[in-house]
C-alpha cells in the first residue's frame, strides 16, 4: 500500500492567497521577515516585518496553513518574537497611543 498524503483543497487555496498576501507586503515594503504564533482553536497568527519597519499580520485558519503560506512566500520565518527581530518593527505615534490608549492620554478602544 503506496504512503499517501490527502491534500486539504481549501487549506491549499488559502494557503496561497495568504501567500500572495505576504509577497504583495514583502514588495511593499522592501521584503518582510515573520513569525507564526498559535492563536489556539482559531488557528494562527502570521505576524510580518517589513524591512522599513513597517509591521502587520494576518490569520490563518490553522497553523500547518500559515506554515504553508509562509513558506510558498519564501520570507525568512523566526521561532520567536523577540531581540533582533522585534526591534525591526518601528513604531509611530499612532500605534503608541493604541496600545497605551487611556493610561496617557491616547484615544480610547471604543
Amino acid at each position: 500500500m503506496a504512503d499517501t498524503q490527502q491534500v486539504d483543497a481549501k487549506a491549499e487555496r488559502e494557503a496561497a492567497r495568504l501567500a500572495r498576501r505576504i509577497d504583495s507586503f514583502s514588495k511593499a515594503h522592501g521584503g518582510a521577515e515573520g513569525q507564526v504564533a498559535y492563536l489556539g482553536e482559531r488557528g494562527a497568527r502570521i505576524v510580518l516585518v517589513g524591512a522599513d519597519g513597517a509591521w502587520g499580520d494576518l490569520v490563518a485558519r490553522s497553523h500547518g496553513t500559515a506554515r504553508r503560506a509562509v513558506e510558498k512566500s519564501g520570507i525568512t520565518v523566526h521561532e520567536d518574537f523577540d531581540g533582533e527581530f522585534a526591534a525591526k518593527v518601528e513604531t509611530g505615534p499612532y500605534e503608541w497611543s493604541r496600545m497605551a490608549g487611556i493610561q496617557v492620554g491616547g484615544p480610547s478602544n471604543t
